[in-house]
């Protein structure tokens, strides 16, 4: 019978409590920027969900107005406004809120007074909050209107119709709708 060899001891193989110190100290690293993006998930979800309301707010007054008859002049909405929709004598000139050119883009200036509820003094433009929302946010609606024609004939209405929020968190851009009606 063989009697077993001597030779080195083999060391047994883990972790060193240093090993381990690098490894908790990179796994925190990794969760504290995981749990930070939870926080600004949360805020662009709640500015998305706002953006969102302006802008199907927005389509539905917009909708609105080009359902109405080529010559009328104003309408009442469904929340009780009565809405200008241009003077066809005041050709080639926009009608209403004043619109800026921005990047090629016209867009309703915003930097004039917030328009009370009902549109009695301005009747471009009124403020609305919206009942079914919990957090009472207040919308500025805007919009002009440019007739266009040859001589004294009307032959298109261009609507352009801005949506802002009023108060709430944070700044949210203007949502800015246009649209045209030809006779």
């Amino acid at each position: 019978m063989k009697s077993p060899t001597k030779g080195p001891r083999l060391r047994q193989q883990g972790f060193s409590l240093l090993e381990m110190l690098f490894a908790t100290v990179i796994l925190l690293v990794g969760l504290v920027s995981v749990a930070q993006l939870v926080p600004a998930s949360l805020l662009l979800n709640y500015r998305n969900r706002m953006d969102s309301t302006a802008l199907v707010f927005a389509q539905r007054r917009l909708d609105q107005m080009i359902d109405q008859p080529f010559t009328s002049t104003s309408f009442v909405d469904d929340l009780g406004n009565t809405c200008h929709l241009g003077n066809p004598a005041n050709l080639n000139v926009p009608q209403g809120t004043n619109v800026i050119n921005l990047n090629n883009q016209t867009l309703i200036d915003f930097s004039g007074p917030t328009p009370p509820a009902a549109p009695t003094n301005n009747p471009y433009g009124f403020t609305y909050q919206d009942p079914n929302d919990p957090n009472g946010i207040t919308y500025d609606v805007r919009w002009a209107v440019i007739v266009t024609g040859k001589g004294a004939t009307a032959d298109s209405k261009r609507f352009i119709l801005g949506v802002r929020q009023i108060g709430g968190n944070g700044f949210f851009l203007p949502i800015t709708l246009e649209t045209m009606v030809t006779k």
